[in-house]
């Protein structure tokens, strides 16, 4: 039957002092139920508590042996019973078993006296009867092998006082039975033989030699027999406890008393007491404690000082009384260092018992935790405590506990002991892996190196060891068809990413994925975050001429007529640039005119125009050279050659409608001779607008996001004037620039076509012949033939087919 959970009553088993090395004692296996397969296992062992270990525990048979000879007089000195206390352990659960192993006694030891001979003066004429105590024989054993009676030899003036079979502590005294005559017989030789009750019997002898003194016939006489005093332990030195007195009737040195110890008087009362010779005054010398003698019996010796001194014996018997001067003692049976954090409620931590060498009153204690923890005491029989958890425990909050358990007994005043028991709380994976923030931004710049730094992401967990071990990885999701470990790659380790590939923000413009981290636990935890890599752009490409373009050579043509008015527009160089923002700012520069003061160029906008009247001296071939810069760091330009041809005023006349017509002489002829020359162009126009939409209608597929329709020739955007371009707002525009050209009959219906998937910024470019469009790669800066789809708006209408290009 147990009384806790942890701590089982006891089991007792007797056996003889002396055993030799390896005798059985008993299977206590057997007898506390246990299967012995299990003892290994279970970490069954014997704990003493002492220096000694006298007993050994078989685990294959279960078996107690003795380790080591025990002497009953050594363990138990003269107690007569002799118990040694073991605590049986087993863990998994645990448990305490109590296993008291009496020893009991042999008879291996003699009766001894302290000395082998005794010496005593006896005055003549004393009267028969007078009694001589004598030293008591002293045997280790206890009980039925102690000292039983004692036998004195042969003498006719001596004989033992007969002994009380009841009487403990029996000093033998010896009575004489008639007088002495000192003229007769001066000594007497005895011998005393102490005798035990074993079997075998055994003895010990002492030789007892009498002196016969002459006549002092008046022996001491105690006032008491027996003094008995009470005391508390502790008591200061010097203190008064008994004062012995004694009378003698006789006068002068017969008279005088003096006090003395009796021989049989132990060293330790010796030690502890002082007697004062003359006044038999009786003081404390050493130091009481109950703890290791409650009792002290002590035999006053007073005898005169005649020439044949006698005595007399007073016996002192004095009682110590216990303080509580002894604090509670922790010992710890059993414990465990580390528990679970995940450990159930009431799992058993530790195993102590209390005891106090007080006095059974004072020695009663009460033992409590010092502080509000997840843990609580368990009272067991006998002054043993069991520590048990009590709550939840959580090792990320509190790994680790220092237990302050603190007993106090019940004397007055009480008094405590305290112990502090550490415990440590072992982790379990109870913790998912967090990021530091939820999601990142990181940024790269394009064209990298491959394997560059991208950034890095962090994660923690406030587990322990392995648990707390992160990885991290990249999951798996598809990025313009390809998965993100073809773009970035992670250290599993410290979650610092990689380039895995140089990137081109014109091709790429961001990058999403997902990437997770788990720890090393068991089963393991894990977290996601979101990652967003930034192409950062460079400037990387140069601005690309996509008009005018050259027709045959590297340089482009355009013409004017002489009587062109300031303001004309010549021509307008457009350019694009793959890359974004300030990278892709395009400005225009005039870099190589052939006269400065004819022409100049809208730095926004690319318009070439002219600036003054042509004379008949300028040149009839004008150079014109035009850089493209964008506005990056550095910068990267472009440069486009315009040669120029300056019409006659012949050439001029045909091209400027509006002019011709408000000249007196010609007025009616030249509408005439218009209306003749654009009926049959009309004519062949829709022709070939209805060859050319068949044409689009077949390949509109094939247009990629870089094509657009052009002819060098024809150049104009959707806001001009009747075919001429506004000019820069830095221009100053003739004021008869706008009357000049609205004065013309021309009026044309414009279809637009736009070329899909294009980057480009909105341009209009006129077809005409059915000419099919070459294909311009803007990053690669090259040209392609290629078809763009055209519509129209009537098409039984003169057309002129505009383009249009959307440029981002």
């Amino acid at each position: 039957m147990c009384v806790s959970d942890s701590v089982c009553l006891k089991i007792q088993y007797s056996i003889p002092e002396e055993l030799e090395v390896g005798a059985f004692v008993g299977n206590i296996a057997t007898d506390l139920g246990l299967d012995v397969k299990q003892l290994s296992g279970r970490s069954f062992r014997i704990a003493t508590g002492g220096a000694k270990q006298y007993l050994d525990m078989n685990l294959s048979t279960g078996a107690l042996v003795i380790k080591e000879k025990m002497d009953k007089e050594q363990l138990c000195e003269h107690g007569l019973s002799c118990v040694l206390i073991l605590e049986a352990v087993i863990e998994k659960p645990l448990k305490v078993y109590r296993v008291e192993i009496e020893i009991l006694d042999i008879n291996d030891n003699a009766p001894v006296f302290k000395t082998s001979q005794l010496n005593i003066e006896i005055p003549e004429l004393l009267p028969a009867g007078t009694s001589f105590p004598l030293r008591r024989a002293i045997d280790p054993d206890a009980g039925t092998n102690g000292v039983r009676f004692y036998q004195l030899s042969s003498s006719e003036y001596f004989t033992l006082k007969t002994q009380s079979e009841s009487e403990q502590n029996y000093v033998p005294e010896l009575v004489l039975e008639q007088a002495l005559d000192r003229e007769q017989q001066p000594a007497h030789k005895l011998t005393l033989t102490a005798f035990d009750g074993g079997t075998p019997e055994k003895f010990g002898t002492i030789q007892i030699r009498i002196t016969v003194l002459d006549v002092n016939d008046n022996a001491p006489s105690c006032e008491q027999n027996i003094y008995q005093v009470t005391t508390a332990e502790n008591t200061p030195q010097n203190t008064l406890i008994v004062k012995v007195t004694a009378i003698d009737m006789d006068e002068g040195p017969n008279g005088e008393i003096i006090y003395t110890f009796s021989d049989q008087t132990p060293d330790k009362v010796r030690e502890v007491f002082s007697l004062d010779s003359t006044t038999g005054e009786i003081r404390v010398r050493g130091i009481l404690d109950f703890e290791e003698a409650g009792n002290y019996q002590i035999a006053v010796q007073a005898k005169d000082r005649g020439t044949r001194s006698l005595s007399v014996y007073c016996k002192v018997l004095i009682k110590v009384t216990d303080i509580n001067d002894n604090s509670p003692e922790i010992i710890i049976t059993t414990a465990s260092n580390a528990i679970p954090e995940d450990a159930a409620e009431d799992t058993a931590v530790v195993v102590f018992r209390v005891t106090d060498r007080d006095s059974d009153e004072k020695a009663s204690s009460h033992c409590r935790i010092t502080r509000e923890i997840p843990f609580r005491l368990k009272s067991s029989f006998n002054n043993y405590y069991t520590l048990v958890t009590n709550g939840e425990l959580d090792r990320e909050k509190e790994p680790e506990y220092n237990i302050t358990i603190i007993c106090t007994d019940t004397g007055s005043p009480p008094l405590s002991a305290s112990k502090t028991i550490r415990v440590m709380v072992t982790d379990i994976n109870d913790n998912a892996p967090r990021f530091t923030q939820p999601s990142s931004v990181m940024y790269v710049t394009e064209n990298n190196a491959i394997g560059a730094s991208v950034g890095a992401v962090s994660a923690f967990d406030p587990d322990f060891n392995q648990n707390a071990e992160l990885s991290y990885s990249i999951l798996d999701s598809l990025i313009n068809g390809f998965q993100p470990s073809t773009f970035i790659s992670i250290n599993s380790a410290n979650g610092k990413m990689f380039a895995q590939r140089s990137f081109d923000f014109e091709d790429l413009k961001q990058i999403h994925f997902h990437i997770q981290v788990k720890d090393l636990g068991s089963p393991p935890l894990r977290n996601n975050m979101t990652v967003n890599v930034i192409i950062v752009d460079q400037n990387d490409n140069a601005p690309v001429i996509v008009s005018p373009l050259p027709i045959k050579g590297p340089e482009a043509e355009e013409t004017m007529p002489r009587s062109a008015e300031p303001g004309y527009l010549v021509a307008k160089v457009t350019a694009t640039d793959a890359d974004s923002g300030l990278n892709a700012q395009i400005f225009y520069q005039l870099r190589q005119p052939t006269d400065e003061s004819l022409f100049t160029v809208a730095s926004e906008t690319g318009e070439i125009w002219t600036i003054r009247h042509l004379g008949q001296k300028d040149s009839r071939k004008q150079k014109i050279v035009i850089m493209v810069k964008d506005n990056g760091t550095p910068s990267l330009s472009s440069s486009v050659t315009i040669n120029v041809s300056v019409q006659d005023d012949t050439t001029e006349n045909s091209s400027n409608i509006g002019t011709l017509g408000n000249v007196g002489p010609w007025k009616y002829d030249s509408k005439i001779f218009l209306m003749m020359i654009f009926g049959s162009t009309s004519f062949l126009l829709f022709v070939a607008i209805v060859i050319l939409a068949v044409k689009v209608h077949r390949s509109r597929n094939e247009i990629n996001g870089y094509c657009f329709c052009w002819h060098p020739t024809y150049l104009s955007r959707e806001d001009s004037l009747h075919g001429v371009q506004k000019a820069s707002e830095s221009f100053q525009i003739p004021p008869n620039y706008t009357d000049v050209y609205e004065s013309g009959n021309l009026q044309q219906t414009f279809g637009h076509g736009a070329c899909q998937g294009s980057d480009l910024k909105n341009f209009t470019f006129l077809q005409l012949q059915g000419v099919a469009a070459p294909r311009i790669d803007i990053k690669k800066r090259t040209c392609h033939p290629a078809e763009c789809g055209i519509s129209s708006n009537s098409p039984n209408k003169d057309t002129a087919t505009f383009l249009e290009v959307s440029v981002v």
